[in-house]
């Protein structure tokens, strides 16, 4: 399990619902939502907590 960057909620790598690689390494997120929002800015989402939907 890992952490939508996002959001904070726990995915499950095999069945997230969305992915993307960014700088060498692969985020995984509960829906296409949080990845969408997490594109727009991923450095708000690097290193911190997820903000909660």
């Amino acid at each position: 399990m890992t952490k939508d960057p996002v959001c904070g909620m726990a995915v499950d790598e095999t069945k997230a619902g969305a992915t993307v690689t960014h700088e060498g390494k692969t985020y995984y997120f509960c829906a296409a939502g949080c990845k969408a929002t997490f594109e727009k800015d991923p450095k708000k989402y690097l290193g911190g907590h997820g903000g909660g939907h």
